[in-house]
C-alpha cells in the first residue's frame, strides 16, 4: 500500500511539474526548448525536465530522475544538460526542494545589461524576493557554470545569470516558479518607469518596516539575522562586498544614496526618498547634495508610494501569505 501511495504521489508531482512547464512556456519565459525545472523527491533522487523538449508540451512520463551527482537513474529521455546548476543549489541549501531556470525577457534584459536590481521601489519585491544577485558569466552546462551561483545561494533565492537568464528556487515547485514571475514583472515595471522618466524610492526606514514583516510570514532574510540597523537597505547591496569578483555596478537605476559614486547617474538620483518624521508621518527624507545638486521631493509620487505600502502591509498582515 505504501508503495502504491508513493507511486501515486510521484505521478502527481510529475503532473505538477508539467503544469509549471506550461506556465513558463505560456508566459514567454522559455522559447522553444529553453529552460529546465527540478524537484527533490527525497535525499537521493531529483525529478527533472528532459533536454530538447519544450516546457509547454511535456508529459509526465517525459520527465527524468537523477541522483545528486547528476547521474540519470530513470527516464526514457535524457536529462537536462543544466541539471548540475539545480543540484549545486540543492546541495548548498537543504531547505530547497525545487529549482526553476528559464529566460524571462525583462529580467534577462537586466542580466544581459548586468544592471543590479534596485531596492526600495516596490513593497512586494522587498517582502517576497529580498535582494537579487547577478552571478558572473560562464559557459552553460558544466560544473563551472553551476558553481557561479555558490557565493550567492545562501543570501537570496533569486539570481540573475549574466548574459543568460534567471534561476529561482524554493520550498516547492510553485514557490520556485512564482519567484520567476515576480522578478520578471518587477523588471518590466522598472523598464516602463524609466521610459516615463524616473524611478522614485522609499527610505531605509520604510524598507525596514517591510523586512520586519517577513518573519511573521515565514520568509527568512539575511539582513534580519545581521540586524537591520547594520544593513544599508536601499543603497549598497549585500552582493557588493565579500562575494569574490567585483560585482556589477548600476548604470541606469542608481539610488540617491550612492549617486555620488556615479557622476553620470540618471535622473532619479535627484529624487529625495520618502521617509517618516518624528511622529511617524510620511515626509521626504532630509535633502542631500548629489553631484552638486540639491535633491527635490516628488510629493504626489510619495503619497502614492505610501498608499501602496500601507495597502500591502495591511493585506499581508491579514492574509499571512
Amino acid at each position: 500500500m505504501n508503495v502504491n501511495g508513493s507511486i501515486t504521489n510521484e505521478w502527481k508531482l510529475r503532473e505538477q511539474m508539467c503544469e509549471i512547464g506550461r506556465r513558463v512556456y505560456n508566459k514567454g519565459f522559455a522559447a522553444a526548448n529553453d529552460g529546465n525545472i527540478s524537484l527533490r523527491l527525497d535525499q537521493e533522487r531529483v525529478l527533472c525536465t528532459p533536454t530538447r523538449v519544450s516546457k509547454g508540451y511535456m508529459k509526465p512520463d517525459d520527465l527524468c530522475i537523477v541522483d545528486l551527482d547528476g547521474k540519470q537513474i530513470s527516464g526514457k529521455r535524457k536529462r537536462s544538460s543544466e541539471i548540475l546548476l539545480h543540484l549545486t543549489i540543492m546541495k548548498a541549501r537543504d531547505d530547497v526542494r525545487s529549482v526553476v531556470h528559464c529566460h524571462p525577457p525583462h529580467a534577462t534584459a537586466f542580466a544581459v545589461a548586468r544592471e543590479p536590481i534596485p531596492k526600495c521601489v516596490l513593497p512586494e519585491i522587498e517582502v517576497f524576493l529580498g535582494e537579487v544577485a547577478i552571478s558572473p558569466y560562464e559557459t552553460p552546462g558544466g560544473q563551472s557554470f553551476a558553481d557561479t551561483v555558490l557565493p550567492f545561494v545562501k543570501d537570496t533565492e533569486t539570481i540573475l545569470l549574466a548574459n543568460h537568464g534567471t534561476v529561482t528556487y524554493g520550498s516547492d515547485l510553485e514557490d520556485a516558479y512564482f519567484k520567476t514571475e515576480i522578478i520578471d514583472a518587477y523588471c518590466r515595471i522598472l523598464i516602463l518607469a524609466r521610459q516615463l522618466g524616473r524611478v522614485n524610492y522609499y527610505s531605509d526606514q520604510m524598507a525596514a518596516e517591510l523586512i520586519s514583516l517577513k518573519p511573521k510570514l515565514g520568509i527568512p532574510d539575511p539582513r534580519i539575522e545581521r540586524g537591520l540597523e547594520n544593513c544599508d537597505l536601499c543603497g549598497n547591496s549585500l552582493f557588493r562586498e565579500g562575494y569574490g569578483a567585483p560585482p556589477p555596478e548600476p548604470k541606469v537605476f542608481v539610488h540617491p544614496k550612492i549617486a555620488s559614486e556615479f557622476p553620470n547617474s540618471p535622473i532619479e538620483s535627484s529624487y529625495t526618498p520618502l521617509g517618516r518624521d518624528s511622529q511617524g508621518k510620511p515626509q521626504p527624507a532630509p535633502a542631500a547634495s548629489t553631484n552638486g545638486r540639491t535633491t527635490v521631493a516628488a510629493t504626489d509620487t510619495e503619497a502614492i508610494v505610501q498608499a501602496i505600502t500601507d495597502q500591502v502591509m495591511r493585506a499581508m498582515s491579514g492574509a499571512g501569505r
